[in-house]
């Protein structure tokens, strides 16, 4: 796992994100909010306990895409409980059939990765802007490690939000994943990034 800050203003409130693979920092440029955010990403080992958690009076977990399942892991691992869990465009099983992507799919883009590839996977996955940087070596190594990794124990969100055009997980998957989580569940119309200009982090920790 890697970690860096996107804001730091001090407050006692944390937002810790679960990023997609690859993505970086990228899909969550447009958003803002009054909050301390700290990006998690790197899938590879899942190992960090993350120690600068413990000087914060509140956590929130905001897991996107691939980092849903992975957060799921992390915190199986650790035993750490946020204050809210959030889940967006991801599921529990993200090397999956059914309730993911299929694990041949997701290893013919590791064996095919080539920086013009991550470029259509960027388009597709409804990221405005340019792609960003990729070092294809880890970029690789951590989607056979998602699939070696396999289905996250079972894990209770607080909110999960099902873009209803994803391209990347589909989301009759992730409707079929979340079936004894309905309560939780909220849809809407975005793509697989459903991050827009203007909004704030509140409006996803709802």
């Amino acid at each position: 796992m890697k970690q860096r800050w996107l804001s730091r203003v001090g407050t006692k409130e944390v937002l810790v994100i679960f990023g997609g693979w690859a993505l970086g920092a990228a899909p969550f440029e447009s958003v803002a909010g009054d909050m301390d955010v700290l990006l998690v990403e790197d899938y590879i080992r899942l190992d960090d306990p993350l120690t600068d958690l413990v000087s914060f009076d509140r956590v929130n977990l905001l897991a996107f895409s691939f980092g849903v399942a992975s957060a799921a892991h992390w915190l199986a691992q650790t035993g750490f409980r946020p204050d809210k869990l959030t889940a967006i465009s991801g599921t529990l099983s993200p090397a999956d059939p059914e309730c993911g992507i299929a694990p041949d799919l997701i290893r013919a883009t590791a064996e095919h990765l080539s920086p013009a590839n991550f470029t259509k996977f960027c388009r597709r996955a409804g990221l405005d802007g340019p792609a960003p940087e990729i070092d294809i070596d880890a970029a690789r190594a951590e989607l056979y490690a998602v699939i070696d990794r396999g289905t996250a124990p079972d894990t209770r969100f607080d909110r999960i939000w099902i873009p209803e055009r994803d391209r990347i997980i589909p989301s009759q998957a992730q409707h079929a994943a979340w079936i004894t989580q309905q309560e939780a569940v909220r849809r809407i119309s975005g793509a697989h990034v459903p991050f827009q200009s203007g909004q704030s982090w509140e409006e996803w920790l709802v």
